[in-house]
């Protein structure tokens, strides 16, 4: 969950701006944001020190797809949803 407490935000905002700038001078593609997510996630597991145990490793795993289902939930699915509302529904309501 990304809602973490407003006075911690001020700790990484910084380093945000600076990557959202480092994608605009590159052109960032899907990869880029890749080689970002990674490195950041390891860096995290790194913090923690080894040994990385499963407990750790997994807690990195959940926290990325946890990550991908909100960015899905707030992000994608409101877009898909205007579309079907504009363009129609593919799927038929007996289905649903």
């Amino acid at each position: 969950m990304p809602y973490i407490k407003p006075e911690d935000k001020p700790v990484y905002a910084g380093g945000i701006q600076e990557l959202a700038d480092a994608f605009a001078s590159v052109g960032a593609t899907g990869g880029d944001l890749n080689y970002v997510l990674t490195k950041v996630t390891l860096a995290w597991l790194m913090y923690h020190q080894p040994p990385y145990n499963y407990e750790l490793r997994s807690a990195a795993y959940k926290e990325l797809l946890c990550a991908a289902e909100e960015f899905y939930w707030r992000v994608i699915r409101p877009y898909e949803d205007k579309k079907i509302a504009l363009n129609g529904d593919v799927y038929p309501r007996e289905v649903l």
